[in-house]
């Protein structure tokens, strides 16, 4: 994981009942239409209560954003450590954590997507290096496959950008209750990927 981890989301004790009323309170009405006292309400502290542990409105954004990254970062580290040196197994493994994180945590991927914009300009600074380093796993992964002539495809960069952008879309519209499964989207979305970075395995040379 990215240095930034290790120091700026150390969060406070008895902080994860505020977190969790934040989540539901700007999934259901937006942060804009959101008050402190709301969350506060929601949580079942006093205000004076949620003070000690969070200035206001936007720390508790800034901390759900950034635990929401942490949760998906462990998804993904976990992933690779699982996948092997091979190109297309990690970006497989990668494209397999990113669906089933979007689909599995709608809610914290869909505030992610949208209300980073509410941050301050440090946060959201802090904020834009953490997707930058999880952006780099896809990106590092693609020119792995590159340097291989795995993935044959002239356009790494947009390659990359399609990838991420088919992934993270999934918060917004994929529903557990509708007739598409997750371990179908999941294979779905990894055949698209591998079509994408122009997937060519290598064949086996026969003998005479």
């Amino acid at each position: 994981m990215d240095a930034d981890v290790d120091v700026d989301t150390r969060r406070p004790p008895g902080h994860q009942a505020l977190l969790e009323a934040a989540r539901q309170e700007f999934a259901e009405r937006g942060y804009g239409s959101t008050s402190i006292r709301d969350i506060a309400q929601r949580a079942g502290v006093s205000l004076s209560a949620l003070y000690h542990y969070y200035g206001g409105k936007q720390e508790l954004l800034f901390a759900l954003l950034d635990e929401g990254m942490d949760r998906y970062r462990q998804a993904c580290d976990a992933a690779l450590a699982d996948a092997g040196g091979d190109p297309a197994e990690r970006l497989e493994a990668l494209v397999e954590a990113t669906v089933r994180f979007r689909a599995g945590q709608r809610d914290r991927s869909s505030i992610e997507l949208t209300e980073d914009r509410s941050l301050n300009d440090e946060q959201r600074a802090h904020f834009r290096r953490r997707q930058a380093a999880a952006t780099r796993m896809f990106q590092q992964v693609i020119e792995d496959g590159r340097a291989c002539s795995l993935f044959l495809t002239p356009y790494p960069d947009d390659a990359r950008r399609a990838v991420l952008a088919m992934c993270n879309a999934v918060a917004q519209w994929y529903r557990p209750e509708g007739a598409l499964a997750v371990d179908d989207l999941v294979e779905r979305y990894v055949s698209l990927a591998l079509t994408l970075v122009e997937y060519h395995p290598r064949r086996a040379r026969r003998t005479p």
